[in-house]
């Protein structure tokens, strides 16, 4: 078991948003605001997809890393901080996933 966090991750963004985009890819794609952290998302997000849907182990692990990676850019770019979507989390936690569906404005 690693030691490494999405809080460890979340801190590497913020570090490397701050770099000239010619040093950082991640400041290069924040330097493309929203629609540009969002798109990579999507398409890191459907490369899991495909790879969980065609029993592709070690391509689920690479591009869930993706995932998290560019979920993180994501929510830096629109100035939401990790702790704000983890105590989303925890709130969800004190009831099933169905009630807390149902609960959700349609």
């Amino acid at each position: 078991m690693t030691a490494f966090t999405l809080s460890d991750l979340a801190r590497i963004v913020t570090e490397r948003a701050g770099s000239p985009p010619s040093e950082s890819y991640t400041a290069k794609l924040l330097e493309g605001g929203a629609s540009r952290t969002a798109k990579k998302f999507g398409e890191e997000a459907v490369e899991a997809v495909i790879a969980a849907t065609t029993g592709d182990r070690a391509g689920l692990v690479a591009e869930s890393a993706d995932v998290l990676y560019h979920l993180l850019v994501m929510l830096h770019g629109a100035d939401v901080p990790l702790e704000e979507v983890l105590a989303e989390l925890e709130r969800r936690t004190g009831r099933s996933g169905l009630e807390e569906k149902a609960s959700r404005k349609q």
